[in-house]
Parts: C-alpha cells; sequence; structure tokens
C-alpha cells in the first residue's frame, strides 16, 4: 500500500518571511510538500523565505496564496486548527499525535486533510476555527507557553511521520465520507440568511456569536455531501413554508381592511 498523502499546511496571516521559510523547511523534513498562504503580511513571494528554507525550495515554489481560510480550506474534508488558547467553542481538542492518527485513517480512506496555522503574534480568529473539524493543542509547560510557528508545525509533522514509518494499517471509515469544506459553508451561509430573515439573530450584536456556535455544533456531525443537499432542502423548504404563511396573513389582512 502506497503512503497517504500529508496533510497540507495552512498558514494563515504569516508576518514574517524568514517563519516562512522555518515552516517550509521543516516540512521537508517530515515529508510534507503542500503549503498554504492565507493573506501573508508583506505579500507573496518574498525572497528571505528561500533564504531561510535551507534548500527546501519545492516547497515554497508551490505555494498558494488564498484571501480567507474559507477560500484555502474549501477543497479539504478534514482540517484541525492548531491553537494554545481556550476557545469559546464546543470542539474536539486533541494533541498532535491523536490529530494525525484521525488525519492519517482520513487520507488512507481517500479524504484531504489539513492542518491550519495562526499568525505569529494573534494566532487564530475563533470565526476561522469554526470552519474546521477540530483543535490540536500541544501539551507544552504552561510555566512557558511560548512556542513559535517552525515549531509547532515541526512537532505535528513529526507525529504524522511517525505514523509513516511505523506503518499502522489505516482505520478506514465506515459509510459516506463529509463533505468538503466549500459545501459546509454554503450550508451554513444558506442556513444563517434564512434564519436572519426569520428574525433569528437577536439582539442583532450576537449575530458573530451565534453564527459561530450554530456552525461548530453542525461541523460535529460530520455531514457527507448528501447530508449537506438534505439539510439544505430541508432549509429550504422551511423557507418556502414561512414565506407562503407570511402571504396567507398579508392577505387576510388585506381582505380585513
Amino acid at each position: 500500500m502506497s503512503e497517504p498523502a500529508p496533510p497540507v499546511v495552512i498558514l494563515d496571516k504569516a508576518q514574517l518571511a524568514d517563519n516562512i521559510g522555518a515552516v517550509a523547511r521543516v516540512m521537508a523534513n517530515f515529508g510534507l510538500s503542500e503549503l498554504r498562504l492565507v493573506s501573508p503580511r508583506d505579500g507573496w513571494p518574498q525572497d528571505r523565505a528561500w533564504a531561510t528554507a535551507s534548500g527546501a525550495d519545492w516547497v515554497l515554489d508551490g505555494v498558494k496564496v488564498f484571501d480567507s481560510v474559507a477560500e484555502a480550506i474549501a477543497d479539504l474534508n478534514t482540517v484541525f486548527s492548531t491553537t494554545a488558547r481556550p476557545r469559546e467553542t464546543r470542539m474536539p481538542v486533541r494533541t498532535p499525535r491523536e490529530s494525525a492518527r484521525l488525519l492519517y485513517d482520513d487520507r488512507a480512506s481517500g479524504l484531504t486533510v489539513g492542518l491550519l496555522f495562526g499568525g505569529e503574534r494573534a494566532g487564530l480568529e475563533t470565526t476561522d476555527i469554526a470552519l474546521t473539524q477540530g483543535i490540536v493543542t500541544i501539551p507544552i509547560d504552561p510555566k512557558h507557553h511560548s512556542l513559535n510557528l517552525a515549531q509547532a508545525v515541526a512537532i505535528n509533522a513529526y507525529e504524522w511521520r511517525t505514523l509513516i514509518l511505523d506503518a499502522p494499517p489505516p482505520r478506514f471509515r465506515e459509510g459516506d465520507p463529509p463533505a468538503s469544506n466549500e459545501l459546509l459553508v454554503g450550508m451554513y451561509e444558506h442556513l444563517e440568511k434564512e434564519l436572519d430573515e426569520g428574525g433569528f439573530f437577536h439582539p442583532p450584536e450576537k449575530k458573530r456569536s451565534m453564527s459561530q456556535n450554530l456552525r461548530v455544533m453542525l461541523g460535529r456531525a460530520a455531514f457527507s455531501e448528501q447530508e449537506v443537499a438534505t439539510f439544505r432542502g430541508v432549509i429550504h423548504a422551511l423557507a418556502k413554508g414561512r414565506g407562503r404563511v407570511l402571504a396567507k396573513l398579508a392577505a387576510k389582512k388585506a381582505a380585513d381592511s
């Protein structure tokens, strides 16, 4: 059996070219090759990244740049967010070792997988974490929890590599694979649009946090493509039914006046 393709690494709002180059270097060390950047602070390409990659040019040569996390992970089925900070989301939180095992099994089943890392200063936004399927937290000593970007990537990449070298039998997924993030975001936006029109988001200033909570809850269900289509059909039917009720009320009001 051939090795499962390694996870895609996504860096959100990376600040320094040196750090991007260092990430490319450790990716190459452990057999990862696909790097995606979301809105790098100083643009792309940056010569300094190649200077610090120590010859891992093929990783940097293949970099793809995106304007948002949603676009960067749209074609992936399973993405884990890496963060050391507590977040107001009820998502599974795992170590790099546990996460690597899950990614390995999903990849061996034919799914596309990735690891999302935040910028050096601010980390990841909760809205972006809500688009992923879980959180990876490195169990470092709380007395000194400072870890640079390349180190975080290296630890996760190492755990992936140990699975490849040990060659454990993959646990294949039963049933249909989960839908891509592109389909999931479309479903979320469809639901949020109808809920907005129905007055669900009240008060308005809580709309963002309420939307995040909905996305996290639905994301835990790991919808398949068919389930996404079914759920969107449910949303459409409910919205259409609401429209009929409103039309009847308007007609009755007009008749009574």
